[in-house]
């Protein structure tokens, strides 16, 4: 059984670390074109994936690694690697939380009101893309820490 719960997490991470990386790869590469269209596009589409893979996957990862931890008799805020890969995932689910989403819906409204006849400000999408790269990365980047604290599980 342990071992069956130890593939549902691996495959909740997959997930979860999956989305976040190419949602931030394909906006990346379709910003370069200043198209609302494709822009509005890919943003719906980086929403969709968020409530289809991240959100599965956080439920995932928490309820398979909390089973994984009491099977495997791990106690989880007496053990280093699990309380701190515990912390980042709390600290990226608060930056996607309060900073990642929130900026996901603002650049599609500033898409969507290009499409929509009024002018698209572009510089403006720039500088919240910019700002939704720089958080999503911070979001990508504490979850990634965590995986190797949980692969190498340090003496902590």
């Amino acid at each position: 059984m342990y071992l069956l719960i130890k593939l549902l997490h691996i495959l909740a991470v997959i997930a979860f670390l999956g989305n976040i990386t190419t949602g931030l790869f394909w906006h990346a590469q379709l910003a370069r074109s200043q198209d609302p269209a494709l822009l509005a596009n890919v943003m719906r589409g980086i929403i969709r994936s968020d409530r289809l893979f991240t959100v599965p996957g956080v439920i995932g990862i928490i309820v398979s690694g909390v089973a994984m931890a009491n099977r495997g008799g791990f106690p989880i805020l007496g053990t280093g690697w699990i309380l701190w890969t515990l912390l980042l995932f709390l600290a990226s689910g608060v930056i996607f939380t309060l900073r990642v989403a929130p900026l996901q819906k603002r650049l599609l409204h500033v898409a969507e009101q290009g499409i929509a006849g009024h002018n698209f400000d572009a510089a403006q999408y720039r500088a919240l893309a910019l700002r939704w790269e720089i958080w999503g990365a911070a979001s990508l980047a504490t979850p990634f820490a965590g995986l190797a604290l949980m692969v190498l599980k340090p003496a902590l």
